[in-house]
């Protein structure tokens, strides 16, 4: 494998994906041995008809862009109908793994472990890098993070202004189940413990119940690999948890985003231990009111949706609710993110209303 200037490994060839045709992933080296690696989609022509009716980059709803999405918490991307969606548009789709996740975890590692957001850098860059965003002529750059991912995302465009054009958060975990105050008065001791023991696990919380919902196993809808994304999660240690915390504070005390920000949610929570059919229909994770209310730290533009009887990962809802989640995007993108007449893939196709 040859090497950069700066001696890291450069990253393998492009090679078939575990999704199926269509689908393509890159081996990303990282500093410090780990890897990332990105999936990127390349649909058969003509594209084929997704949730949302295809559009060429003449059309009106088109969205000639490059879209980067980023999983959550012991997750990975196996989300093909989303992928197919951003295609029927006329954008690019790619999916990153993260190191210590999905295509990413390697023998030996520890899944999720992370003492920062900030510490995803490196894949994100790494990605940005191979989908060619280094290039004057690069498409613009919408995110789109779930969970922690949408949290990492948040924050990463506070900490490069410039950089996306656009921001999609899919019920992200912008603030603690328990409320501000329970994330203050915590804050500190996990941060301490952090310091010392950073492997500390807390005990398990996770019942199953989103699993419930979503495998295939147990009646969901969802094929996946339960080694990347198992049925109670990884285990939490306390530097995941005080490298959230943290984000959390930092989007609490106000990040002032300038790029129009869309927030997906369900319209209610269900967080309860015992299974309930009506976790079907609700977000089992987030306490979404809290979390609706702290969307508003984002910035000057942001669009907080409620789509009723969504799941955590909306795109993995029922069909007609992700249908719903579908629809809500192209109708922002249409009014936050139009395309000047007779535009090419540049940085300034998607002008912003104002």
């Amino acid at each position: 494998m040859n090497e950069s200037a700066d001696g890291i490994p450069a990253a393998q060839e492009w090679r078939p994906d575990i999704l199926g045709e269509g689908f393509e992933q890159l081996t990303m080296p990282l500093p410090g041995g780990s890897v990332a690696t990105l999936v990127r989609y390349v649909p058969p022509e003509p594209h084929p008809r997704g949730p949302a009716p295809a559009a060429d980059s003449g059309s009106p709803d088109a969205v000639p862009a490059d879209v980067l999405y980023v999983h959550g918490w012991s997750d990975y991307f196996f989300q093909t109908e989303l992928a197919r969606y951003w295609a029927g548009r006329g954008a690019r789709f790619f999916a990153v793994d993260l190191h210590n996740y999905g295509r990413s975890l390697r023998p030996g590692q520890e899944p999720g472990f992370t003492r920062s957001l900030a510490e995803y850098d490196p894949d994100l860059e790494a990605a940005l890098l191979a989908m060619g965003q280094d290039r004057p002529d690069a498409a613009p750059l919408i995110l789109l993070g779930h969970s922690t991912g949408g949290l990492t995302l948040a924050t990463w465009v506070y900490r490069h202004p410039g950089r996306a054009a656009a921001l999609i958060l899919n019920s992200p975990w912008l603030e603690f189940q328990a409320t501000e105050l329970a994330r203050r008065v915590m804050s500190p001791l996990v941060s301490l413990q952090a310091q010392r023991r950073p492997r500390t696990l807390f005990p398990p919380v996770d019942q199953g119940i989103y699993t419930r919902t979503v495998s295939a196993a147990f009646g969901g809808e969802w094929h996946y690999n339960t080694d990347w994304r198992p049925v109670r999660g990884f285990p939490v240690t306390v530097a995941f948890l005080d490298a959230v915390f943290s984000a959390q504070a930092t989007v609490a005390d106000g990040l002032r985003l300038e790029v129009p920000v869309l927030v997906l949610l369900s319209d209610k929570s269900y967080l309860h231990p015992r299974w309930s059919e009506a976790a079907e229909r609700a977000d089992v994770a987030l306490d979404v009111n809290v979390v609706a209310h702290r969307a508003l730290s984002l910035g000057s533009a942001v669009s907080v949706v409620r789509i009723a009887n969504a799941m955590h990962d909306v795109f993995l809802s029922a069909p007609a609710v992700r249908a719903q989640a579908y629809a809500a995007i192209t109708r922002w993108s249409s009014g936050y993110l139009r395309v000047p007449p007779q535009s090419g893939r540049t940085r300034s196709s998607l002008t912003p209303p104002g």
